[in-house]
């Protein structure tokens, strides 16, 4: 092993005892590492860094931004140790990420997305029934779909009504209390996946007909199918339905309810940020501006409260 792999190990361990994931800055490092080898190059330079972060050509340029960003912070953990190391100056490769409005679901799309999940194809006779469970408690919870996807038997209270998501992303853990057909619904499948699959190889909640958890790459193969035979394209001005989009869903559905039922917003903001487990409301009000309608909702109830001149 050579010098380079051996610190990337030594970094991404250092920085995970400090809780961080870094799951793609491992994936990164490896490959940057592996272009080193092969440029025979025991030592990381701008010129190399660059070349790396700008691989991919089609892609976008905040991607090669933050491929140079990773390798730039990995650059200064080395060169505590060697001197030759370069460390790719700031301002190289410049760009500001612009987060993308969500794709919206209607009601109606989101039932022919249900609908054909029930349909997959299964042998045992679970897998329809895993997903038609997984995206609806996505839709109705908010959750990411890998804390979805992480949790354990004993992190659902069928009795009470209570996800408890562990330690996930920035670190946290939260209480996700849910509706009594929510609950029932949950309750049904894990009667199912009981039934059909009594000795399972993992606690998780959801169980693949492997018996074991749900895989990540599985989860996005899944639904990338289930949303063309839904019907669920992209549109002019619309971008592609992805699976966080129906996190999105929720937060912004509950904050249209407030606005429209003329609710003080600042007093149930924090809630909602807890419950999607937002490491601050600044990412929960970023709905304010993302949707148009929420936008106009809020220029509406400012042109009432401060009369029509602003």
């Amino acid at each position: 092993m050579n010098k380079l792999r051996h610190g990337v190990e030594q970094y991404l361990a250092v920085r995970r005892a400090l809780g961080f994931k870094l799951h793609e800055e491992g994936r990164l490092l490896n490959g940057f590492v592996d272009f080193l080898e092969k440029e025979g190059s025991a030592d990381i330079t701008t010129d190399l860094a660059l070349q790396w972060a700008m691989r991919p050509t089609r892609c976008q340029p905040v991607r090669w931004s933050r491929r140079l960003s990773v390798v730039r912070q990995f650059a200064q953990y080395c060169s505590a140790e060697n001197p030759r190391t370069e460390v790719p100056p700031l301002g190289l490769l410049p760009h500001s990420y612009h987060r993308t409005a969500p794709y919206m679901y209607s009601d109606e799309e989101i039932a022919r997305l249900i609908a054909a999940a029930k349909l997959l194809p299964s042998p045992l006779g679970l897998r329809g029934e895993t997903y038609r469970t997984f995206f609806g408690l996505l839709v109705v919870t908010g959750m990411r779909h890998s804390e979805a996807r992480q949790l354990d038997r004993d992190d659902v209270d069928l009795t009470d009504g209570i996800l408890t998501v562990r330690v996930t992303k920035f670190g946290k853990s939260r209480l996700i209390p849910v509706h009594t057909s929510t609950r029932d619904a949950l309750r049904r499948y894990a009667t199912l996946r009981d039934r059909i699959i009594p000795k399972p190889k993992s606690p998780s909640f959801f169980l693949s007909e492997r018996r074991v958890g749900l895989n990540r790459w599985t989860v996005y193969s899944t639904f990338d199918k289930l949303k063309r035979q839904a019907g669920l394209q992209s549109s002019q001005g619309r971008r592609s339905p992805r699976i966080h989009d129906l996190r999105h869903r929720l937060a912004t559905q509950t904050l249209l309810r407030l606005y429209r039922s003329g609710q003080d917003v600042g007093r149930h903001i924090a809630a909602l940020a807890t419950y999607l487990g937002h490491v601050d409301i600044a990412s929960t009000y970023w709905y304010l501006s993302a949707v148009p309608e929420l936008l106009n909702l809020v220029a509406g109830r400012l042109d009432g409260e401060h009369g029509s001149t602003l």
